[in-house]
């Protein structure tokens, strides 16, 4: 299984986890309410998980511009 960390603004690829055998207990994913869990993660297909979090371009992005975050895709 892969792991893989985007953006949720920009979509750039922040990083993966690649391990055959990893508990969402490791990822922290535990911590999330359910309504965390449909917004952040994304099961694929074929057994991969998309994890969309904010990159740091994008954190300073909207905490220097908050009116941005009003917008539906504001980095794009």
């Amino acid at each position: 299984m892969t792991v893989k960390y985007i953006c949720r603004h920009c979509q750039t690829s922040i990083g993966e986890i690649r391990q055959e055998e990893v508990s969402e207990y490791q990822l922290g994913f535990h911590f999330l309410t359910p309504e965390e869990r449909r917004d952040i993660i994304s099961y694929n297909p074929n057994g991969d998980v998309t994890v969309k979090v904010v990159c740091d371009y994008c954190k300073e992005a909207l905490e220097a511009n908050p009116e941005l975050s009003l917008l539906a895709n504001p980095l794009q």
